[in-house]
């Protein structure tokens, strides 16, 4: 979905972000959907998800299941 289709939604990113803008943005949706964008191409693809599905992600992170992907080998 393009980035445009959402004109109007409240974009926020983490306070963890850096500080050169690299951080994904999360958006609620008027339907109960969540919207992420990577916030340095803000007019971008936007990906959606339901509440499900992103719930079921943020767990598994909180739980450190991802974290092998950004502390590396």
């Amino acid at each position: 979905m393009s980035a445009s289709v959402l004109s109007g939604v409240a974009w926020r990113k983490s306070r963890h972000s850096n500080s050169d803008g690299s951080c994904v943005e999360v958006a609620g949706l008027p339907d109960g959907r969540i919207a992420l964008r990577n916030s340095r191409f803000p007019g971008g693809h936007v990906l959606v998800y339901t509440r499900p599905e992103l719930a079921a992600f943020i767990a598994g992170a909180k739980d450190g299941e991802f974290d092998d992907l950004v502390t590396g080998p």
